[in-house]
């Protein structure tokens, strides 16, 4: 019984490697591209903010 339940938890666990081992995404290289401006004019103004006193 030991040598039964030794064989198939072996078995589990050389095909959960197997799985592992084939099903892992490959990652690819990142893009050294700028990223795209669809609308150049709506960027962020880098003026501070003024902002109006609150008393407290």
């Amino acid at each position: 019984m030991i040598l039964t339940i030794t064989l198939v938890l072996s078995t589990l666990i050389a095909l959960n490697l197997v799985l592992l081992r084939f099903s892992c995404n490959k990652v690819s290289k990142p893009n050294n591209r700028k990223p795209v401006m669809l609308r150049p004019e709506l960027t962020r103004s880098m003026e501070a903010e003024t902002l109006a006193p609150t008393g407290s």
